[in-house]
Formats: C-alpha cells, structure tokens, sequence
C-alpha cells in the first residue's frame, strides 16, 4: 500500500512540470516561413520566459538539434521566433517546444516539411495553398451588442484536414476594436486573443504560414496612410506573423515575396502607403509609388508559370462599391493591367478579401492573357449579404459563395504543363465549387 502511495506521488510529481509548462504557453506553437535550409518557429509565452525548440529528421529521430534559445518580453506579448537552421532540403521533421528547458506537450502534431531541391532534377513538386480573410474572434465584453459577430470556428480545424503545406491569411486576421487602435497594449491584447483561439491551435503547428493585413488589423474601419499609429500595428504585426521579410526597398509595411517549388508569391501593403479614400486633392495610390514600381518590376521579371499576387482588396470586381480597387483607385488599377498586358505576362492570379464573399473573377487581354481574382472571404466573421447576379460583369458563373468559407490552391503537373486546381470549402469542409486553370491559362471545368 504504501510502495503504491509513493508511485503515484512520484507519478503525479513527474506530471507537475509538463503541466507547469503548458501554463505559461499562450498561443501557438506556429511555423512561419519554411525555405530549404532554415524554418521559422513561433510562440507565445503567459510571461517573460526563454523560449526554444528542439527539432529532429523523422528519419533519424536520434539526432536532434535546438535552436538559439529567445527571451519572451512584454513589449512584443512574450513572443518568440526561433530559426531552425540545420535542416535539409525536402525532408520532414518533427518538432517540441521548450519552455524555460522544460518541454510542452501537445495534444496534435507537431511538425513541418523542407521545401525539396527540385530544379535541373525532377519536375516541381505538387504543393497546396489554403487561404482566406476576415476572422473575427469574439471577446463580448469589448464586442458590438447583439449577435455575436464572428461564428463557425470549426473552419479551422477542417482547414487543418487538408494538410496543407502553407496557409495564406489574406487580412483582417484579426480585428482591432474601439478600445484597443491607439495603445500598443491594446494592439497587443487583440493580437493575443485573437492567436489563443483554441480551434486555431493545431493548424499553426504544422502548416507554414505567410500573412498580409488589411484595415482591421492596421487600423480602424477602412484606414489608410494617414493613420498616426500604422508604425505601431506594423511593430506588433511582425512579432506575431512569420514572415521572410517585412517591406521592400527600406520601406516599412508588410510587402514580401517569396517562393515556393516553381510559383512566385507576391505579398502586397494596401494600406500603409495608401491615400485617403475620400480626400479628391491627394494623390491617388492605394499601394504607393515605390512599392507599385516594385512590384510591376519583380512580377515583370518572374518566370514562374503562375504568379500569385495577395491584395486585400478586390483587383477585377466591376463593382464601383466601397473599397474596391476600381471605386477608389481605378487608375493605379488599370497601370496594373495595362502592365500586365503590355509586358505579356501569364499566369496572373490576385488573392484577396475583404467583401466578406466568395467569387472568382477572370479578365483576358488584349494579349489573349486571362488574369485571375479569387476572392476568399469571409473565415468567421459576418457574412455579406448583397451580392447580385450582376453586380460584378467578369465573376466566373457559379462561384459565389455567401457563407463562412476556405480555399485550397492546388498546383500539380510536369514542369512545362503546370495547372492550378481551386477549390472552395464550407466551415464543415465540404466542398462547394471547383475550377482548374489550366497550362494555357484557360479555366476548364
């Protein structure tokens, strides 16, 4: 009796520093960007505390490296980002998280993929994308009264069952409120609520993931350049997104590009540089002259045979309405295209958000070139509601969709005959539409 008294003291005593550790976990562990040879891991502590991870080939599970230990600070709400950089390309690993040397269990994998060295050896390999906007995380005590506005959490875990290989959040990932736009410790408070999301959880650990924002996590409802707090928002988004980079040319924002197996990714700012949507003297430009130049120059000189362009506002939609592209910057919108067409680029598709619906817009050329706008929206917050038949003269037939949605981007095929496969999902996951565009650049069925 008293051998079995001390063996569960033992037993019980064991558990107290897992248990301890999970404690000081806040939100994640997430993986942000993987490259070939270094993966960016991410976490959020309760409170100041050393944050590490300890990661391993799941071939030779034996072997283990960590990486450099970081220590949590309030001034970024405890997070940490941690370089693994002694991994190989395509290969998998499996991974733990430290937490002032003691490690976290989790109830969900925990694990990521190298991106392979594929080029002058095989053909690319196939890989898929999930993306989406607009997730709103209620908190009802800083919420608007009546109906909750944000529902349907279980997207995220039916996100997670189609294992993609990296998600990305196409703005408003979170949603500032009255009280939290103009204190960093109001920022920070709604970054962390909306990370801590228990349903979130097992899709930030195994999922590489590559963000831009729009105006509900930069700022007030429909903000722009003027916004006197933008380089704030900007601090506390790079602590809690995983990026490769941060801005172009020296320029702050959230403007990057990176590369993943043979497709370009173009990730664009519209909002820090952008000007007010109702003031008739100022310069008109929704992305600024610098980073506008950037971008038709890099999407220029690309050779990838789909080049993937994430905006948060609508690029083809007609509509004249809101935020829309053509409503308030129609000449920077058509410089784009004019571009576009003038340099005889292919395999153009704009990611975007925002309108809280779901609808593939196509536009082709006088080049005989279709350019593509899948917008993904909205994850979980409310639903938009007016969306006509007529409303928007190049949306694809049969694709709006009018519910809390996700879609998967899915690129397959021999390196000179590349095809693009979208699919659109409900909060369940069941599949609501499906389009292929194909090598040529024509959308079949």
């Amino acid at each position: 009796m008293i051998h079995r008294y001390f063996l569960l003291l033992f037993i019980l005593l064991g558990a107290v520093p897992g248990i301890a550790q999970s404690r000081l976990l806040q939100s994640g562990p997430m993986l942000g960007y993987v490259d070939m040879k270094e993966a960016l891991l991410w976490a959020q502590t309760t409170r100041a505390a050393t944050v590490e991870f300890v990661y391993w080939d799941k071939e030779t599970p034996g072997k283990k490296y960590k990486t450099d230990q970081v220590r949590t600070e309030k001034s970024t709400a405890y997070t940490a980002k941690c370089i693994a950089d002694r991994v190989e390309p395509g290969r998998q690993y499996g991974y733990e998280l430290r937490i002032n040397k003691k490690v976290v269990k989790l109830p969900y994998p925990t694990e990521f993929k190298t991106q392979p060295l594929w080029r002058w050896r095989t053909d690319p390999p196939a890989f898929s994308v999930a993306t989406g906007s607009c997730a709103y995380m209620n908190e009802p005590e800083y919420d608007r009264p009546g109906k909750p506005y944000g529902s349907n959490f279980q997207i995220f875990p039916s996100i997670a069952a189609q294992k993609p290989d990296l998600m990305l959040w196409l703005g408003d990932n979170t949603y500032l409120r009255e009280p939290d736009w103009a204190t960093r410790t109001g920022v920070l408070h709604r970054y962390t609520h909306s990370r801590s999301l228990p349903e979130l959880q097992p899709l930030l650990a195994s999922t590489s993931h590559y963000a831009i924002w729009d105006d509900h996590d930069f700022g007030p409802n429909d903000s722009d350049g003027t916004w006197i707090h933008k380089d704030m928002t900007w601090d506390v988004f790079r602590a809690f997104w995983g990026n490769p980079t941060f801005g172009v040319n020296g320029q702050k924002g959230c403007t990057t590009w990176f590369q993943y197996a043979d497709v370009d990714f173009f990730l664009l700012d519209d909002r820090y540089f952008r000007t007010p949507n109702h003031c008739e003297s100022c310069p008109r430009t929704m992305l600024g002259q610098e980073q506008l130049d950037w971008f038709k120059a890099a999407l220029a000189e690309s050779q990838a045979p789909f080049k993937i362009v994430a905006i948060g506002g609508q690029v083809l939609s007609t509509l004249k309405l809101n935020e829309r592209y053509i409503n308030l910057f129609p000449a920077e919108r058509d410089s784009i295209l004019a571009h576009i067409e003038r340099e005889d680029i292919k395999g153009v598709v704009f990611l975007t958000g925002d309108v809280h619906l779901t609808e593939l817009s196509a536009l082709q050329n006088a080049r005989g070139n279709w350019v593509y706008d899948l917008t993904a929206s909205p994850l979980t917050s409310g639903v938009n509601t007016y969306g006509k038949p007529d409303d928007n003269t190049n949306r694809v037939d049969g694709t709006l969709v009018m519910e809390h949605n996700f879609s998967m981007l899915r690129f397959s095929g021999p390196r000179k005959e590349r095809q693009l496969e979208i699919a659109v999902y409900s909060a369940e996951g069941k599949e609501i539409w499906k389009k292929t565009i194909l090598p040529t650049g024509v959308l079949g069925k």
